[in-house]
């Protein structure tokens, strides 16, 4: 047997429904059916909502990037173009429906959205599960998943749990675990699942949620340079529209994107609080990279190159962003009095204690309603409940390279090494 190189990641088979529908649609021009160019999609979704105000003019640059790199860089097969297509046309009717309701209704801007909290951190190093402990605490209201991927029109207080679009978005979220199911072990999915902030920034098309789900290098640059004050401004614009008929007290907020951008989180949200989770870099990023192969595998032909991939993701521009934070702490430009660390060992370990230590540090209060209802969702949600994430970090030798680079962050931090 030929040696596989280790530069490639390894697919497991495909779903046989999924495998099926592959091999019957190898002969068609999927382009052609399934088209995502940004004028196609335009054109499709104002005929289809006889609508045509898409707001600001900061989202057509980044979304005519997008598209052409969907259509000439990502190999995306049949029914991952239609996944795409869909998405998309999706993106653009909500631009289109929230323009709509802001002229109808202008009283909606009057909203405020009072001293939200953020959570942030490197991807997979907590931020999901404290999201998720933090939601179960009555005065934070995290936006769900489908109001995020429908809020427009508006979520109303009476039919927020009976929501006919509850149904839709469900199923379309849940296919990613039937299209991937290695995908169901690293991210529980579901319509009532608190929504990241990146899949609502998706609207002004400065997201890295879409170069996270196909391959898209272009973009991906793009976006490496943009500023990302629009994609804040729309966001609380989304967050504006979502109070208006069903209030939150404060918002709680969570994508591990904030930590490159916290400058420009508090200059929109001035009074935001912000909710650092800490986890050696080095687990961390070695799932990501497991992760991210799964997810491309899920909607494109395109072989993983797991070495092109690191060239990005290295661990010297990952130590890079870490010691930003440190930086921004240490000269005062983002407000040390509102942000607040989370270490993964001790939310896994101790969950509770370490949430009563947050709430402390918060000056919040933990009531006892709160606190049973975190109790009961980890009793119904223990680690592992959807099957074992596992994942190769590297020899020994380039373990304490990258070691090294970490140091400050973790010295400042008091991070824990996980690997040695």
């Amino acid at each position: 047997m030929p040696e596989i190189p280790s530069n490639l990641w390894v697919a497991p088979a495909r779903p046989a429904w999924l495998q099926t529908i592959l091999d019957e649609t190898r002969c068609m021009d999927a382009a052609a059916l399934v088209p995502l160019d940004a004028g196609n999609l335009i054109d499709t979704v104002v005929r289809s909502t006889g609508l045509s105000d898409f707001g600001d003019e900061d989202w057509r640059e980044p979304f005519e990037v997008l598209t052409r790199s969907l259509e000439e860089e990502s190999e995306l097969h049949f029914f991952g173009r239609v996944m795409t297509r869909n998405e998309l046309l999706n993106l653009l009717e909500n631009r289109l429906r929230l323009e709509a309701a802001y002229k109808a209704h202008p009283e909606i801007d009057e909203q405020e959205v009072v001293a939200p909290l953020v959570i942030t951190g490197l991807g997979r190093s907590g931020t999901s599960i404290l999201f998720e402990l933090l939601s179960q605490d009555l005065q934070f209201g995290a936006p769900s998943s489908w109001e995020s991927m429908f809020y427009c029109p508006p979520p109303e207080a009476a039919t927020y749990r009976s929501d006919p679009r509850i149904e839709k978005a469900h199923q379309l979220l849940t296919q990613w675990g039937r299209a991937a199911p290695p995908w169901q072990a690293m991210h529980e999915m579901g319509a009532w699942i608190p929504a990241e902030s990146v899949a609502v920034f998706e609207a002004s098309f400065r997201s890295d949620n879409m170069p996270s789900k196909a391959p898209t290098p272009s973009y991906t640059g793009w976006l490496a340079k943009a500023d990302m004050t629009p994609a804040y401004t729309y966001f609380k614009r989304i967050l504006k529209l979502l109070q208006w008929k069903n209030p939150r007290r404060h918002w709680l907020l969570k994508s591990p994107s904030h930590i490159a951008e916290l400058p420009t989180l508090f200059k929109v949200f001035p009074d935001a609080r912000v909710m650092i989770t800490h986890r050696d870099p080095i687990k961390a990023k070695a799932s990501i990279t497991n992760m991210l192969a799964t997810l491309y595998w899920m909607r494109s032909t395109k072989p993983f190159d797991v070495s092109a991939f690191e060239a990005l993701m290295t661990p010297e521009a990952t130590a890079f962003r870490l010691n930003q934070v440190v930086d921004w702490l240490e000269s005062g430009a983002i407000p040390r009095d509102r942000v607040f660390s989370s270490r993964y060992v001790d939310l896994l370990q101790r969950p509770l204690d370490n949430m009563r230590q947050l709430y402390a540090a918060m000056e919040a209060q933990l009531s006892s309603a709160a606190e049973e209802a975190m109790q009961k969702y980890l009793a119904a949600k223990p680690q592992g409940k959807f099957g074992v994430h596992s994942y190769d970090v590297g020899e020994r030798e380039q373990i304490q390279q990258e070691r090294r680079l970490f140091a400050r962050y973790q010295k400042y931090f008091d991070v824990p090494d996980e690997i040695v």
